[in-house]
């Protein structure tokens, strides 16, 4: 990939691009000197379905003159604006300046509503119905592609509205994961286990720890081997927040119930990213955000706007 960042490719496409501006009015200028034949019927000889020719009529001067103005105009844009490579263009416009000048806009603008939820707590802003609305935007346009709009997750994304929390529910765990991030690590754990009957075995007994169906002799076998596992899950299975291990003795399963699932993360282990969102999102912005997750699983009652 850094064969695509090498300068070469700026010269590149500088060149091609100054290359095809001025080939065209070059092509323009050969084609104008071009003389035709004169016929006595004024036409160029070419003739289409039997009885239509085409007249041999030079084009308007103004047209000429307006593509050669178009041409000028095209090679001063390109002195101002970015387009020739990596060259920024003597104004110094950029997207990326425009997008900050906008946001910046657009925080001055709400600044006075944002200073009115920040003097509130997560959860005391769970029952301002204008707070959830504006936290119900920042959830759709930063979380929902995820979590879904719904909040309720799917297959290796947690659900957010319910009271299953890998690192804490509280309102101050809430905000830390949306400030920070989360990088969750179930490493490869079968030579650990032992043979894959071994693994097969453990499985059984994660699945006892919940209730679920389960081969009862297998999870007896297995229960000795769990041992590897409780450094993060706990003896008794039901994790460990402070390092986001996930409660095996609860009915919630985020990466898929059963044994063959259990038995490949045992054996292939998983990596699980929630990025982080203050580079994205205002203090002001998470702290509203903190609270409409946060009364997603706690269901305070809105107060009227």
């Amino acid at each position: 990939m850094s064969d695509f960042t090498d300068n070469f490719w700026s010269w590149y496409v500088g060149v091609l691009t100054l290359v095809s501006v001025i080939g065209s009015l070059v092509l323009l200028w050969l084609t104008a000197r071009q003389k035709l034949p004169e016929r006595s019927d004024n036409t160029t000889g070419h003739v289409w379905d039997e009885d239509l020719r085409e007249a041999n009529n030079p084009m308007p001067r103004w047209w000429m003159w307006l593509f050669v103005v178009s041409v000028v105009y095209s090679l001063l844009y390109l002195v101002a604006y970015p387009g020739l490579g990596a060259y920024p263009g003597e104004m110094g416009w950029s997207t990326r300046s425009e997008y900050q000048a906008e946001m910046s806009s657009a925080e001055k603008d709400l600044a006075p509503l944002y200073a009115g939820f920040t003097a509130k707590s997560p959860e005391q802003l769970a029952g301002d119905a204008n707070a959830m609305a504006v936290g119900e935007r920042l959830f759709m346009n930063n979380c929902a592609q995820c979590h879904g709009s719904d909040a309720r997750g799917s297959k290796g994304f947690p659900n957010l509205a319910d009271v299953d929390w890998l690192y804490g529910g509280s309102a101050d765990k809430i905000k830390e994961s949306l400030t920070l991030g989360r990088k969750g690590l179930m490493p490869p754990m079968a030579a650990a286990v032992g043979s894959p009957d071994d693994v097969r075995n453990v499985a059984q007994y994660v699945l006892s720890l919940s209730g679920s169906p389960h081969d009862s002799v297998r999870a007896q076998l297995g229960k000795s081997k769990f041992t590897a596992c409780a450094a993060c899950h706990g003896n008794d299975g039901k994790g460990n927040a402070a390092m986001g291990a996930p409660n095996l003795a609860d009915d919630v399963w985020l990466h898929g119930w059963g044994a063959p699932a259990i038995v490949e993360m045992v054996n292939k282990g998983k990596v699980n990213e929630m990025p982080a969102q203050a580079d994205k999102l205002t203090e002001a912005q998470i702290h509203v955000l903190t609270a409409y997750v946060w009364g997603l699983s706690n269901k305070a009652p809105a107060a009227k706007p």
